[in-house]
């Protein structure tokens, strides 16, 4: 079988005008002329595998679930930016984890976006193992994502419940059997508007030996179905602290038998390089500490210095001293070396209404779109995801403005003596709201 995938159109978009030549996880022969860039601004995980211990900060291991560092979208796509600049050969940009892209749906989909608008040549790729992406596929096809790969290591539940030690589906941990059941349902649905929406899907597979060496061709089989592309079938690697750590590595006569055996199904894929999540260049280029360290230093950056400004939360104007989410109003201020304070005041901007929830914030978001930070006296938890994925540090304090300000402005850590922690909302609580602005 090829290992460069072809595809026809589909209902929901025509899939056979996607660039295949450029993508070198797609195409054999592109991999010696273009590179891929995986951006890591996805930690958590919605599945435990029982063949995964993510770890981060190796430079020398290259496996997925491996990253230096973990960038919010922000400097994620400044980082992008900046590699991008030094490596023109870069094609596509993927999202791979460290853990799942849709275990941090708000981090993923804003990178997208930002990616898109200021990338428009850009392939836009994800890897995911399924569960929560359904929701966001139509957004996803919009945004011209045009190549998803499922990792799908069982199509029976009773090899799945062998392979996962849980799974987190919405807020209910699911184990077991049932737990295997339930990814399963939604990587097939999954598979099934990715499909529809004209997406190229690529299946992964891991090989555990003694697990489901024998049953990947059925996953094949039930995959081909759907119109998958192309598949990786993986040999597992023993990772120390995994519950498969002492399950030995497939021989090489096992990943040719069942490469062999899928193929009748599917088109393998044969040079895949078991990217990390912060992958960089051609796929046969090793990690290296210079483009480690470039990533490190993106994610030290607390604030975006290409905002010029910074939002506050006041009552009166003199002292940061209002809940986000009862704010009505937001004072902006600039940098001013001129002023004692080191600041100056801009203007203030009516706030989004309150009480519309997500929408809300995604409004305040863009109400703020040239603000490095906002200073507030508390914040609820989606609030600050909301506005973090826009790139808006939101930093709980209380006490003078210009303190804040001049910490801001000079990229240092808010004084201790300054800095509060919401707990949460209403009474007992240490808020003193009703909640009904983060609702």
């Amino acid at each position: 079988m090829s290992d460069t995938a072809t595809c026809s159109a589909t209902a929901g978009g025509d899939a056979a005008a996607i660039d295949f030549s450029r993508h070198p996880c797609f195409s054999k022969e592109a991999k010696h002329k273009f590179g891929r860039i995986h951006l890591p601004v996805a930690p958590k995980c919605n599945v435990q595998c029982n063949f995964c211990n993510r770890d981060y900060d190796c430079v020398n291991e290259s496996r997925p679930g491996v990253t230096s560092s973990v960038l919010a979208p922000e400097p994620a796509v400044a980082y992008l930016r900046e590699m991008r600049a030094r490596r023109p050969d870069l094609a596509v940009m993927g999202i791979a984890g460290p853990g799942d892209p849709f275990a941090n749906p708000a981090e993923t989909m804003e990178t997208l976006r930002r990616t898109r608008g200021e990338f428009p040549d850009l392939i836009l790729c994800l890897a995911t193992n399924g569960l929560g992406i359904v929701p966001h596929v139509r957004e996803l096809a919009a945004l011209r994502v045009s190549h998803v790969t499922l990792t799908i290591n069982a199509v029976d539940p009773e090899i799945g419940a062998k392979i996962y030690a849980w799974v987190r589906d919405g807020t209910r941990v699911r184990r077991g059997v049932d737990g295997a059941a339930a990814l399963l349902k939604q990587q097939l649905q999954a598979l099934s508007l990715l499909r529809e929406f004209g997406i190229v899907a690529k299946v992964n597979s891991v090989i555990l030996p003694g697990i489901n060496d024998t049953h990947i061709p059925e996953i094949a089989r039930v995959v081909a179905g759907y119109g998958v592309t192309l598949m990786n079938c993986i040999p597992m690697l023993p990772v120390a602290g995994a519950g498969f750590a002492d399950l030995p590595a497939p021989p090489a006569e096992m990943l040719a038998r069942v490469r062999h055996e899928a193929g009748v199904h599917v088109p393998q894929m044969s040079h895949c390089a078991r990217c990390r999540a912060d992958a960089v260049g051609a796929l046969d280029e090793k990690p290296n500490e210079a483009d480690a360290e470039l990533l490190r230093s993106f994610a030290r950056r607390r604030f975006d210095p290409a905002r010029p400004y910074v939002a506050v939360a006041t009552q009166e104007g003199m002292l940061v001293n209002q809940h986000l989410g009862e704010a009505a109003r937001i004072v902006v201020f600039a940098a001013d070396p001129e002023t004692e304070s080191g600041a100056r005041y801009v203007e203030m901007r009516r706030a989004p209404p309150l009480g519309t929830g997500v929408e809300r914030w995604r409004d305040m978001g863009a109400l703020l779109h040239d603000c490095r930070a906002i200073l507030v006296s508390a914040a609820g938890p989606a609030p600050k995801r909301a506005l973090e994925a826009s790139g808006i540090a939101v930093i709980e304090m209380e006490g003078l403005i210009e303190e804040g300000l001049r910490a801001v402005f000079a990229d240092q850590p808010i004084p201790v003596a300054l800095q509060k922690r919401f707990t949460g909302c209403g009474a007992g609580t240490g808020c003193r709201g009703t909640g009904m602005g983060c609702a």
